[in-house]
């Protein structure tokens, strides 16, 4: 049979490679970095962290001036170009004090959410896997410690450590913070416990330690990396209310609650000495938000275009 030319239609240039697959093959991770950037305010966020971050650890060293110096002939000035947000009552300046009350503050944010990071994936592991009676038990532990408020909670633990101080917050911080991050990965460990991969891994004799942290913790990464990311922000924010009422680090050393503290008096009259502080505690945690939204959208994989 023959057919005539007139039966058949040119294809058009464009349309000889619509069924290739031109879109690269990529990781989990390297799909997560790539829509993470779509979100701009996660993007800023992002970028605020590091420049805040940099900006604690390398400004002082720029300076002249530090956090303790004293100089009663320029107290209470306003900014200027030799004191950028002005001086306190003391002639100290202001824009070094929040550069080194922003490595107090961080410093307890990084230092709680790393030590919640460790507690809560071993304990919230432990329970998830082995289930049954441990995991009864285990979670109604952390149910108690979780129906108590947070920061009545690190009230408390401060006051029975009574000297106060950096190492006293991180660490009531660290041994309160960690109970919302044990149910996420409880709750991660036992969606993924049944995989045929971690039934691999069983029977070629792999112990549940093993078992736990090589198999099932990676794979749980993503709402993990996201809850460290909100818990930054809540416990700077926490070591700051802990500083305002005075259970913060002591003088001359100041976190930026103890620097509102100390400007809360006088703020009628010198405004700019509680605006600062406050305003790198209101974007600060903003930053962390954005970051920690984005993240998740990003890592859940029911959100992927």
């Amino acid at each position: 049979m023959e057919f005539s030319k007139e039966l058949f239609e040119k294809v058009a240039e464009s349309e000889k490679n619509s069924e290739e697959i031109v879109r690269p093959s990529l990781t989990f991770w390297q799909d997560s970095w790539r829509r993470l950037k779509e979100n701009k305010l996660a993007i800023a966020g992002l970028f605020f962290v590091i420049f805040i971050t940099l900006l604690a650890i390398f400004g002082p060293m720029f300076s002249k001036f530090d956090y303790s110096t004293q100089d009663f002939s320029v107290a209470n000035q306003g900014p200027s170009s030799t004191h950028w947000f002005g001086t306190d009552k003391f002639g100290r300046d202001i824009f070094i004090r929040v550069l080194y009350g922003a490595r107090i503050s961080l410093t307890v944010g990084y230092a709680a959410s790393v030590l919640n990071l460790i507690i809560g994936i071993i304990y919230g592991g432990v329970s998830g896997y082995f289930g049954g009676r441990i995991d009864n038990i285990m979670m109604r532990i952390v149910e108690i410690l979780y129906a108590i408020p947070m920061t009545i909670y690190v009230i408390l633990l401060m006051v029975v450590f009574k000297s106060g101080g950096l190492k006293s917050i991180i660490i009531a911080l660290a041994v309160s913070f960690w109970v919302t991050m044990a149910r996420i990965v409880r709750g991660q460990i036992m969606s993924l416990k049944e995989q045929e991969f971690v039934l691999a891994a069983r029977t070629l004799g792999a112990s549940p330690m093993r078992i736990i942290f090589r198999h099932l913790i990676p794979n749980s990464m993503g709402p993990i990396i996201v809850t460290l990311t909100l818990t930054v922000p809540q416990a700077i924010f926490t070591e700051s209310f802990l500083s305002f009422i005075g259970l913060g680090v002591s003088a001359p050393q100041a976190s930026w609650g103890t620097l509102a503290s100390e400007a809360l008096q006088t703020f009628q009259l010198y405004p700019n000495q509680i605006l600062f502080p406050s305003l790198a505690i209101c974007l600060t945690i903003l930053a962390f938000n954005f970051l920690g939204d984005g993240l998740r959208d990003a890592l859940d994989p029911k959100m992927r275009k």
